[in-house]
């Protein structure tokens, strides 16, 4: 049973990579298609929350991809299973909410810029 849950483990921590932050290039492809659905049913249902559901439909896959590196990553490891603990994922939750805040920082002060403020003005 270790073997398969090792397998499994690996299987789940990779698709939580896929979802996470950790890999930023994968957001046009995977989760901007899945906060778009999300968006596109909430707006079904409220059409002015069409953005705002868009937001957070984008963090619901970061944190569902924190989420399943970190239980695929302790299955791989250990090859053991345990429950999910409302610790571990309020530990997650706040993992992804200081990786929000550090994205709104960069922002803030201007590490982040849209493409054309890095761009020599004619």
């Amino acid at each position: 049973m270790g073997l398969k849950r090792r397998i499994g483990g690996g299987i789940v921590g990779t698709v939580g990579f896929m979802l996470s932050p950790l890999s930023w290039w994968n957001d046009l492809f995977v989760n901007v298609p899945l906060a778009l659905a999300f968006a596109w049913i909430i707006s079904l249902l409220w059409p002015k929350a069409f953005a705002a559901s868009f937001v957070v439909g984008y963090w619901l896959t970061n944190v569902l991809g924190l989420v399943l590196l970190h239980r695929g990553a302790k299955d791989l490891l250990t090859g053991k299973s345990s429950p999910y603990s409302r610790r571990e994922l309020a530990r997650d939750a706040v993992i992804a909410l200081a990786y929000t805040a550090l994205i709104v920082l960069l922002v803030k002060f201007k590490f982040l810029e849209p493409l054309p403020d890095y761009l020599p003005k004619h």
